[in-house]
Order: structure tokens, then C-alpha cells, then sequence
């Protein structure tokens, strides 16, 4: 059909309506701030930016809609260097909640539009299904839009926040117009054909079956599926009930499960876990290969189908949750895995008595090996955003080692110009080691023990034998001083004269006389009170490395990785505001972040998939590497919190394969009575 509409015709309508859009928004905006009380204190903020707001809204969005049209990912960003790395930090994070938050009150308001949309526009690529993120006027780009337009004038982040959420229906209702406009195109040109033959292949059944079994509370366990199997096949039937198709007669047991329900109830479970959608054919093919092991286990091991943190179904869901980061069975990474694994699964299955510790040692196996793989990916993106966490501490070890340094030093036979280079310029040097190669490396070490060795030199000689070890350490200790030096670039003249005073110092002790001259001794400290005492040395080297809380960058950096769908994230206590409860289990979550595993999280308007690479010494800054090696995403702690507790980020195994299995077959149990 010569009139039908095209991928450039629909995004160059998309255009035309921008400035309608940008018009209903400006003034939807405006009623809705008008209208609400809760929202006045945010009038100030958006009267400075309504007279502009359309133009920058607008100025904004072609771009976008511009580089959908020459087939680029309009949200993508590349990095020309990868060690170029900046952090996401809790800013940032607020941002890419309020931008998610548009994008559901979207989603929610055009959802059959949008289904119809993401049909043709797969089809009109050639794409076997519909992917969200394929969508060229998705809403991602319009929240993305919004963004910037309500980002003109200077507002505090939580105020910002608050205007986009105020603007969340308002633009809504907006791109319902336009998206509805796009339809009526697509109905005009009789493409409800293409609609429908790009629809989701998602089986519906089975969704809505694992749907309803996690409507409980409490997710199904395996023991309790185990018990409801042996309950349901020995409840007699009513009376006078027999069922046709199998000849049970009345007061049988109805027979979803067969009375020896354990084999039974293990190859169901198996047949389930199997059958699971994302599991792609080569991994879905290893499971199965599997299963001969994970079956001869279960003749000798009576806890295999009544723990579900045995460490047989441990095994599954690793193995599955880091083959279903991958979309693409042909992926070499995947297949990387795959012959790795292939090896693991051998073993298990040529040992004819298998046991849970086999199961045990495969998976440590499995866990150490992803996790050297991540480790490798990221190694030199580690290291520049290891020394970037580090400088963000520089001030704070600044300040903590000048402390210590000077207590440490209070009463040492100093003179007046070695004393003020030890609690300056050596508290640099120290620093400078700290962030270049880390708080406990060989280097920072070794300038923090310089110190003792500094003020061991002092201490009087009074026999020969005493200066004799003396003249043997000078050396070195005078070595590591210049060393020091070098390493800050202290210039000559500063460092000489130190040294001047430091050799006229070891001279008197060499004679057999104190450091220092009686009069030039310090002077005693006043106690610091009826209970204080002096800290040891050792003490005090333990204070000089404790650790201050870190200052979060406000940098941020992001590239995409695509995702075919959003997954349902569970808030869970996740959002119970400041409670106790709310903040143990986020803290528990975030310490759970482990090297190697993979993530769903939603950072700049689009979701994405990645792995945990690196984490710091702190635990304050997490590396995450997407599919594509050079997607590189580094977040703090804070913006990590601030997404799990708006539902933004989810482990992939957080629901694991074992798990929906387990819940499917419990909701069959009640489909059933």
C-alpha cells in the first residue's frame, strides 16, 4: 500500500505533534501545581522556568526523535577512553527515579497504544518480537525531555524531584494525544494484521498461574510444596467422585501428583524448571543434561526436596541467573560459560552416587570462576575508579593522619623544623600513597612505619652498642625520607633543611648526648583527664588507618545496555521510609551485592543489564560492566540505596529459578482442589 505509514513517516509525525505536546504539558503543569497544595512550594522553582519551558522541552526532544530516525539509540552514551569514569551518586539517582517515575504514569495511561506502536515498528525493522527499548518514540525519550526543560533554573534535588513527579499525569495525558495520533495512522492503513503477528510470545497461562501463586505473602517454599503433595494424595475424593479419565474410584486420592510423591514430585519440579521462558536453548539443554546427576542425588539425599537452599538447586539458579543476562544465544561470552560449565556437569554426572558436597564444591567452583571473569573485564576500569574513590578521601585522611601524626609526635624529641615537616609534609606523603596504591598497600605502609622507625632513631644511646645500631639504620632511614619527598615533590630547599636539623640531631646522639638540647626538650602535656592514658604505638597506627566516611562525587557517567522488557522489582521493606526494619533489610541487600553477579537497574531513562565487576574497599563505590564490555556504570552506595528503595534495581537471581518453578506448582496444587 503506497500510503502506509513508514518508520520515517511516523517519527516525522512524532515531530510535528512536539510542539502541541509541549503546549498541553506547559499548561497541564500549570493546573496541576494550581490545583494541589501540597504542591505550592514548588511555584517559585517552575514560574522562573514556564516562559521557557516549551522551547527547551522542545529543543530537547528532536534530537532524540532525530537520531531514532537514523537508527541510532538516541539514550546511548559511549566512552572514548575506558578509563574514563565518573560515579552516580544520590543526585543522580533522584534524577533516574523521577524520570521512572514518568515513564510508568505513561506506560499505565497508553498501554494498548503502546503495545500496538512496539509491534509495528518491529515489524517494520524485521524484528521477531517487540522490544521496548526498539520503541523510536518510547517514553523514555519524552521523560528524558522533560528532564532537561524542568532543569533550567537551579532547584535543590528533592524540589526537582517533586516537579517531576507533579508532571508525571500531566504528561501522561499528553502522549496518550500523541500516541493515539500514531494509532490512527497505523488503523487508517488496515495494519492490525502487522499488530497482531508481532504480539509477545509470552505464554499467558503460565503468567497469570505464577501470578496468582505469589498473590501470598510468604513465596512458596520447597518443603511446603513437598508437604501439600503428600497432603493432596492422601485427602480421600467427596463421595461418589471418580474421575473418567484416570478410573480412580471414589475416595482415591485426585492424582496431580502420584502417591509416591517424591520421584514424582522431582520430575515435575524439573519439568518446570526446564520449561521456564527465559532460559535460553543451550542452557535449557545443559539443565537437562543435569538432571540424570541431580536425579541419582535424590535416591541417597532425603533433604534434596525439602531445602531450598540445598546446594543442588544453589547450583541452577547461579548457573540460570547468569545465562539469562544474555539475549542472544550465539553470544561468545555465553558460550564462554557454557563450555566452562559443560566441564562442571561431566563431573557430576560420571560419578554414580553423586552427593550434596559434590553439588557444593561445583558451585564454589562456578562462583569463583564468574567471579575472576567479572574481576578481568573490569581490571583497568578497577583501577581508575579505585584512584578515583580514593581522591574523593584525600581530605579526610588528610586531616585524620595530621591528627594522629600530632599526638603521636607531641612528645618526641623533634626538632622545630622536623616537627612541622612531620605534621605537614609527611602527612602528604602518606596521603599521596593512600590514594595512589590504597590505604593498606606496601607503599602507604611503609611511609605510616617510616614514622616509627623516625622516632625510634631518637631515642638516646647510652652505650655503644646502642649507637653502633643507630649509625647501621641512618641509611635507610634517611632514604626513605628523600623518597618521601620525591614522591611530593617537596622542593629541595624545604627537604634540606630538615635533614640539616635531623643529621645535627643523630650527631648528639652518636656522642652519647640526648636529641635535644635540655632547653629545646618539649614540653610535658597537661593530663587530658583522670581516666586518659597514652595510646601505644601500635594503637596508634590502628587510629591512622581508620577510614572516614567517604564524600559522594557528583559525577555521574551511563551507557545503555538494551532490555527487551522492565522486570517487577519487589520494594518489599525496601520503602518503609526511616523505620528500623526499612533500613536493616536495604543495608542487608546492599551487602549482598557480590563480585560477579547480574543486575536489572534503571539508570538514565532506560533499564539495563550488569554485572558487579569491582566493589571498594569501603563498600561505598560499585563497578557494574554491562553485556558490552565498554558499558561500564560506577555507583555509590547511596544512589544504589536510593534506586532499590523505589523498586530500580534487582538481583537476576533475586527470584530464582527454583523458586518460580516452586511457585507454579503450588498454584497447580490449588488450581486443583
Amino acid at each position: 500500500m503506497s500510503n502506509a505509514p513508514t518508520l520515517q513517516s511516523l517519527l516525522t509525525e512524532a515531530m510535528t505533534q512536539a510542539p502541541g505536546l509541549s503546549r498541553h504539558v506547559l499548561n497541564a503543569i500549570q493546573d496541576e501545581l494550581d490545583s494541589r497544595p501540597k504542591h505550592f512550594h514548588l511555584l517559585d522553582g517552575w514560574r522562573r522556568m514556564r516562559a521557557r519551558f516549551a522551547n527547551d522541552f522542545e529543543t530537547a526532544l528532536l534530537p532524540l526523535l532525530q537520531a531514532s530516525a537514523r537508527g541510532e539509540d538516541p539514550l546511548q552514551r559511549k566512552l572514548d577512553d575506558i578509563n574514563s569514569l565518573s560515579l552516580v551518586d544520590d543526585r543522580q539517582a533522584l534524577q533516574d527515579v523521577a524520570v521512572a517515575h514518568v515513564i510508568h504514569a505513561v506506560e499505565e495511561h497508553a498501554r494498548a497504544e503502546l503495545h500496538q506502536l512496539g509491534n509495528v515498528f518491529a515489524a517494520l525493522r524485521g524484528t521477531a518480537r517487540a522490544l521496548k527499548n526498539e520503541n523510536p518514540v518510547r517514553p523514555a525519550l519524552f521523560a528524558q525531555a522533560l528532564l532537561v526543560a524542568l532543569s533550567s533554573v537551579e532547584m535543590e534535588p528533592q524540589a526537582r524531584y517533586e516537579l517531576m513527579q507533579a508532571a508525571s499525569q500531566p504528561m501522561a495525558s499528553g502522549m496518550l494525544r500523541l500516541y493515539s495520533a500514531l494509532c490512527a495512522q497505523l488503523r487508517a492503513a488496515d495494519l492490525s494484521q502487522m499488530v497482531a503477528s508481532h504480539a509477545a510470545r509470552v505464554d499467558p497461562d503460565a503468567e497469570l498461574r505464577l501470578a496468582l501463586a505469589r498473590r501470598s505473602t510468604q513465596p512458596a517454599t520447597l518443603d511446603g510444596l513437598a508437604r501439600r503433595v503428600h497432603e493432596h494424595n492422601t485427602r480421600p475424593a467427596p463421595l461418589g467422585h471418580a474421575t473418567a479419565a484416570t478410573g480412580v474410584a471414589a475416595g482415591a486420592a485426585t492424582p496431580v501428583f502420584r502417591a509416591g510423591h517424591g520421584p514424582d514430585l522431582l520430575s515435575r519440579l524439573y519439568d518446570q524448571i526446564l520449561a521456564d521462558p527465559r532460559l535460553l536453548p543451550p542452557l535449557k539443554a545443559l539443565l537437562a543434561r543435569l538432571q540424570v546427576a541431580v536425579v541419582r542425588l535424590a535416591r541417597s539425599d532425603a533433604n534434596l526436596l525439602h531445602k531450598q537452599d540445598h546446594p543442588t538447586w544453589g547450583l541452577l539458579n547461579r548457573v540460570a541467573a547468569h545465562g539469562m543476562a544474555f539475549e542472544r544465544a550465539d553470544d561468545e561470552r555465553l558460550q564462554s560459560f557454557l563450555r566452562f560449565i559443560e566441564g562442571e556437569v561431566q563431573g557430576l554426572i560420571d560419578v554414580a552416587v553423586p552427593s550434596a558436597a559434590l553439588f557444593q564444591q561445583a558451585l564454589s567452583r562456578v562462583e569463583a570462576h564468574l567471579s575472576s571473569q567479572a574481576q578481568q573485564r573490569s581490571e583497568r576500569s578497577a583501577q581508575a575508579l579505585g584512584a578515583l574513590e580514593r581522591e574523593t578521601l584525600r581530605e579526610p585522611w588528610r586531616k585524620l593522619l595530621h591528627e594522629q601524626l600530632a599526638a603521636q609526635t607531641t612528645e618526641a624529641p623533634l626538632g622545630p623544623k622536623l616537627r612541622r615537616f612531620m605534621n605537614t609534609a609527611w602527612v602528604e606523603v602518606i596521603v599521596q600513597a593512600m590514594v595512589l596504591h590504597g590505604r593498606e598497600s606496601d607503599q602507604a605502609m611503609m611511609r605510616i612505619e617510616w614514622v616509627d622507625q623516625l622516632l625510634e632513631s631518637l631515642h638516646d644511646t647510652p652505650d655503644e652498642r646502642s649507637r653502633q645500631r643507630l649509625r647501621q639504620r641512618l641509611p635507610g632511614l634517611i632514604e626513605g625520607l628523600r623518597s618521601g619527598c620525591d614522591a611530593i615533590a617537596l622542593p629541595e630547599a624545604q627537604r634540606e633543611s630538615v635533614l640539616q636539623e635531623l643529621m645535627l640531631q643523630h650527631g648528639r646522639l652518636l656522642r652519647g648526648m640526648s636529641a635535644l638540647p635540655e632547653a629545646a626538650k618539649p614540653i610535658e602535656a597537661s593530663p587530658r583527664g583522670p581516666n586518659s592514658r597514652e595510646l601505644s604505638p601500635e594503637e596508634l597506627l590502628q587510629r591512622l588507618l581508620i577510614e572516614r566516611e567517604s564524600e559522594m562525587s557528583t559525577q555521574w557517567a551511563h551507557t545503555r545496555v538494551n532490555r527487551g522488557h522492565l522486570p517487577t522489582v519487589p520494594v518489599q521493606l525496601y520503602d518503609q521510609g526511616d523505620s528500623p526494619e526499612a533500613r536493616s533489610a536495604v543495608g542487608a541487600w546492599l551487602d549482598g551485592l557480590h563480585i560477579g553477579g547480574w543486575y536489572h537497574l534503571f539508570v538514565q531513562s532506560s533499564w539495563l543489564t550488569a554485572q558487579v565487576a569491582w566493589i571498594s574497599e569501603s563498600g561505598q563505590f560499585f563497578l557494574f560492566v554491562g553485556q558490552d564490555p565498554d558499558q561500564r556504570h560506577s555507583l555509590t552506595r547511596a544512589a544504589l540505596e536510593r534506586l532499590l528503595t523505589h523498586g530500580l534495581i534487582t538481583a537476576l537471581d533475586e527470584n530464582s529459578l527454583v523458586q518460580r518453578a516452586v511457585d507454579t506448582l503450588m498454584q497447580d496444587l490449588d488450581d486443583a482442589v
